[in-house]
C-alpha cells in the first residue's frame, strides 16, 4: 500500500446502494458524496460510469472498497460479488483497489447520524454513504497510524 496516492474513492457496495465518499489530498480526512442507486442487482454499467465519472472530476489516485467479512472474519458470497465489482473497478478505472473491513461500518454509520440529531427518514436515505465514509475513514486512520 506504499504507493497508493489519494486523493481516495471510498465504496461501501451493495446490491441496491453503492455509498461512495472521498478524502481530502492529504488523505487525513473522508466525507460524503453520494449514494448511486441501483436498478438491478446484476447492472453494473450506469454505477461503474457514475464511478469513473467521479474519479475523473476528483484526480482520484485509488479506491477503498469495503469488504463485508463475516463476523468470525471468513470471506462468504458477499465478499466474492465485492471482489468482482472490485476487479471491473480496476480494469476500467486503472486504479488501484484496496480491500477494507467493513465489519460494523453500517451500525457505526447510524450511530453518528443518531448521535447527530439526524431523523430516521434521512438516516436511511444517507447510511450507504456516511458508511463509505466510515470505510474510508478507517482506512486513512490506519495509513497514518502505522
Amino acid at each position: 500500500m506504499e504507493s497508493l496516492k489519494g486523493p481516495f474513492l471510498g465504496i461501501d457496495f451493495g446490491d441496491r446502494h453503492v455509498g461512495v465518499a472521498k478524502s481530502d489530498a492529504l488523505g487525513l480526512l473522508a466525507h460524503g458524496v453520494e449514494t448511486i442507486c441501483r436498478k438491478r442487482p446484476s447492472k453494473l454499467r450506469s454505477t461503474l460510469s457514475r464511478i469513473e465519472e467521479l474519479c475523473a472530476l476528483e484526480g482520484i489516485g485509488g479506491i477503498v472498497l469495503g469488504l463485508p467479512l463475516l463476523e468470525d472474519g471468513t470471506e462468504g458470497l458477499r465478499c466474492e460479488k465485492t471482489r468482482e465489482f472490485g476487479q471491473r473497478l480496476e480494469v476500467r478505472l486503472h486504479l488501484p483497489v484496496v480491500y477494507w473491513d467493513e465489519r460494523l461500518t453500517t451500525i457505526e454509520a447510524y450511530e453518528y447520524m443518531k448521535n447527530a440529531g439526524v431523523s430516521a427518514a434521512q438516516r436511511e436515505k444517507m447510511v450507504d454513504e456516511i458508511s463509505a465514509v466510515v470505510i474510508l475513514q478507517d482506512f486513512l486512520d490506519n495509513q497514518w497510524n502505522r
